[in-house]
């Protein structure tokens, strides 16, 4: 809304000038979600304490000194994320790029569905929220509709490569190799390209979810991936760097560079009051939402499979649980003490605190080599 205001005044006033650059208005991005999330955190924690009573329910069959520990600590904090996200968003953000709309389309449609889980769960007292299959058949349903348009939006983009809106690239392959081979920038999948960029943003939102489940575990994780999107995003979107870098070019994903600042900035803020012992969850309304948000961006910067890389530590707690509970079915033992793999570690006898660094550490290391991906082809 500022870049709309401001820069046809950039004539009278030079200063106005700044809002050209998308690194200027990411910053901002930055700034405002965190002095939004500190200006109405402390507000926002005291009347969800007062109307959620009892706060979250804890499950029984998790870890018991999570009973202890936790009980009474209210949840829906993703609320005060959301809050902080799109406010700061649509201030800095151009509204006249479709990315921007689909990428908070996604994250505020994944954000009520979390909210309605919150919500139930809080007000049944029970671990229970919306049925798995509906969840599912919702996100899918979303993330459909995202991927279409993102593939609809790069097919009419005149600058864009031929047949990138059809294909996915695969890292450390080189360009040229694909050019080719298919004539394309990637591996040529056609109409399948919807379906496999929905399987991307469903999976992102509820590994994501999975692993939201200590103390500040997922949303350092999240705004180091987000902050690996915002570089990738602004490479891929930029011509002259995309050519060097040998990575296919995509006209106007460099103004997910925002969002991606915003993410970071509504993420730190959140994490002042969520650092151990957390003043507030933020439960599936911020967890479906910040992953559906990181899955949509990696989809529309064509960096799909990467997120597999730089949230690797995502994709671990989520192939942690398949494993899990493949193995207790075929043969009726437990690989892990218990899953997502942070509950292992802390039946292993590993502080929580220990647990969330260490996992801090290897989501920098693998956003690292994600990273990576751009220059070793």
């Amino acid at each position: 809304m500022l870049y709309h205001l401001l820069t046809p005044l950039a004539d009278q006033f030079q200063l106005f000038n700044l809002f050209n650059y998308l690194t200027f208005r990411t910053g901002g991005a930055v700034m405002t979600a965190l002095i939004i999330s500190f200006l109405t955190g402390p507000s926002l924690i005291r009347w969800m304490r007062r109307k959620q009573g009892r706060g979250q329910p804890i499950r029984t069959d998790g870890p018991q000194t999570h009973i202890i520990e936790k009980a009474g600590t209210p949840t829906m904090g993703g609320v005060l994320i959301l809050l902080s996200l799109t406010v700061a968003t649509f201030l800095w953000a151009r509204l006249d790029n479709i990315y921007v709309w689909i990428v908070m389309g996604v994250t505020l449609a994944f954000g009520a569905l979390g909210f309605i889980d919150d919500y139930m769960k809080v007000t049944k007292q029970t671990s229970d929220g919306v049925v798995g299959s509906l969840k599912l058949i919702v996100q899918f349903a979303v993330a459909l509709l995202a991927a279409w348009m993102c593939m609809d939006a790069l097919s009419q983009a005149p600058d864009a490569p031929t047949g990138l809106a059809t294909s996915v690239g695969v890292p450390f392959v080189p360009l040229s190799i694909f050019e080719a081979w298919f004539n394309a920038p990637g591996v040529p999948l056609g109409i399948f390209i919807v379906p496999f960029a929905a399987f991307v943003i469903v999976g992102a939102s509820n590994t994501v979810n999975l692993t939201d489940g200590l103390d500040g575990l997922a949303t350092v994780p999240v705004m180091i991936a987000a902050g690996a999107y915002a570089l990738i995003a602004y490479l891929v979107g930029n011509a002259i760097y995309a050519n060097y870098l040998s990575v296919p070019f995509v006209p106007g994903v460099g103004e997910l560079t925002v969002i991606c600042g915003a993410i970071i900035g509504a993420g730190l803020g959140f994490l002042w009051y969520n650092a151990p012992p957390a003043a507030i969850f933020m439960g599936d309304t911020g967890s479906l939402a910040l992953g559906g948000a990181i899955g949509t961006i990696a989809v529309a910067a064509k960096h799909e499979i990467v997120l597999a890389i730089v949230g690797g530590l995502f994709v671990l707690e989520g192939l942690s649980v398949m494993i899990q509970i493949a193995s207790f079915k075929l043969t009726g033992k437990r690989v892990f003490r218990m899953a997502p793999i942070h509950h292992h570690f802390e039946q292993l006898g590993w502080k929580e605190s220990t647990i969330v660094i260490r996992f801090w550490i290897i989501a920098f290391v693998l956003a690292m080599i994600g990273l990576a991906t751009l220059k070793l082809r």
